[in-house]
């Protein structure tokens, strides 16, 4: 499963997608609108590294299919879990005359058990001094 955030008219959810998911959305849309290649399903595989290129590459035809299309279908809008938003857009509109864009920006929440954790060589020089001036007695800054 892969998480889908989406950010919208300044409101940000998560949607919870499988591959599944995206190739039936493709099946949908793709004699409609215009769709970037879709990612191929290698062998079930469920190794770390393939998972990752995996969600990279849905990661890709989603920004494309959002970067490709003016207007994006119904079924884009439902499969991220957005509304049309366009009732009011009079009573929303900034003094230019011109409506709020109401496209979607979407990114995947990284998994943590696909990517090691990083060791940083240096030091986070912020985070020391907080913990040098609350857990230091005596200590005061200069």
């Amino acid at each position: 499963v892969f998480q889908v955030e989406v950010l919208c008219g300044g409101r940000r959810h998560t949607v919870a997608k499988r591959y599944s998911d995206f190739q039936a959305l493709h099946k949908r849309i793709k004699k409609t609108c215009k769709v970037p290649d879709f990612p191929l399903r290698r062998v079930p595989n469920w190794m770390p590294k393939v998972v990752e290129q995996r969600r990279q590459g849905l990661e890709l035809y989603l920004r494309g299919l959002l970067n490709h299309n003016k207007d994006l279908p119904q079924d884009v809008l439902d499969f991220l879990k957005v509304r049309r938003g366009q009732q009011d857009l009079k009573a929303r509109s900034p003094p230019s005359g011109h409506p709020p864009s109401q496209r979607p920006v979407v990114g995947f929440c990284a998994d943590p058990f696909t990517r090691p954790p990083r060791h940083d060589l240096l030091q986070d020089t912020v985070l020391r001094g907080v913990l040098l001036g609350l857990y230091t007695p005596g200590w005061a800054a200069p």
